[in-house]
C-alpha cells in the first residue's frame, strides 16, 4: 500500500513539474495603421496657366511623424484643362500599406455658365449597333452633372442609364466622367471609367450645351455602339 502511494505521489510531482515546464507566455503587440491630416481642400481648383501650390499632407503613425518617408505619386499640368490625382502613400512598421487621394482641377476662370443639376434622358435618346445600323430608342433615366470648378463638370453617367438604369446592371455599370464646357458652348470629355466591364468610350463629339434651354446633347462611342444623349432639366 505505501508502495503505491509513494508511486502516485512520485507521478504527481513530475506532472506538475511538467506543466511549469511547458508554460508559455503571450506576447501582444500593437500595430498603428498610418493617419493622414491633408492640408487645403481634397478638391483644389486651379485656374488655366497658374502654378499649383501643394498645401501638403502629413502622414502620422501613432504619434510619430512619418512624413518622410511619404510617396507622393501623379502630377498637375496648369497649362491644360482637366481633372488631375494626385495620391500620397505611406508604410508602418509592420507593412501595412495605406493612401490617400486629392483631386486637382485645372479650369478657364473665363467659363461662367453652370450646368451643373438633374437631368432626364429625353426622347429622341437611342443606341444605334454600329455594325448593323439598329436603333434602340431609350428615355426617362436620370442623369447628374456635378461642378467640380468652373466649366468643369462630372458626369454620372455618358451613356445615360442605358446599363445603370434601363437594364438594371447598376452604378458600377454607368460610364461615369468628366467634361469641361468650352466658350463656345461646346463639350469636351476629359476622361470616363465603367468600372464594371473596366473600359471607357472610344469617342465624344457632337456635344454642346444650350444656356437658354438648359439642353445638353452629345453623341458617344461605346464598345460597338453609339449613343446619342439628349438631356433636359
Amino acid at each position: 500500500m505505501k508502495k503505491i502511494i509513494y508511486s502516485l505521489f512520485v507521478c504527481l510531482a513530475c506532472t506538475l513539474v511538467s506543466c511549469e515546464g511547458d508554460t508559455t507566455q503571450d506576447v501582444s503587440k500593437i500595430s498603428y495603421f498610418v493617419n493622414f491630416e491633408m492640408k487645403g481642400d481634397p478638391i483644389m481648383q486651379v485656374p488655366v496657366g497658374t502654378p499649383y501650390v501643394e498645401p501638403g499632407v502629413i502622414a502620422t503613425e501613432g504619434e510619430t511623424d512619418i512624413t518622410a518617408s511619404m510617396v507622393t505619386t501623379g502630377k498637375v499640368d496648369v497649362s491644360t484643362i482637366g481633372v488631375y490625382t494626385l495620391s500620397y502613400s505611406a508604410v508602418n512598421v509592420d507593412g501595412f500599406s495605406k493612401s490617400t487621394e486629392r483631386l486637382v482641377v485645372v479650369y478657364n476662370p473665363k467659363i461662367t455658365a453652370d450646368m451643373s443639376g438633374s437631368y432626364k434622358v429625353a426622347e429622341g435618346t437611342n443606341r444605334v449597333t454600329d455594325k448593323s445600323g439598329a436603333v434602340k430608342g431609350f428615355s426617362g433615366y436620370k442623369v447628374n452633372i456635378s461642378k467640380l470648378a468652373p466649366g468643369v463638370f462630372e458626369v454620372s453617367d455618358f451613356i445615360a442609364g442605358y446599363y445603370d438604369q434601363g437594364s438594371a446592371y447598376g452604378p458600377a455599370y454607368a460610364l461615369k466622367g468628366t467634361m469641361k464646357l468650352n466658350e463656345d458652348n461646346t463639350l469636351s470629355a476629359l476622361d470616363a471609367h465603367l468600372s464594371g466591364w473596366n473600359d471607357s468610350y472610344t469617342r465624344f463629339e457632337k456635344a454642346m450645351f444650350n444656356p437658354v434651354t438648359g439642353a445638353v446633347n452629345w453623341t458617344v462611342g461605346y464598345s460597338g455602339f453609339t449613343f446619342n444623349v439628349s438631356l433636359t432639366k
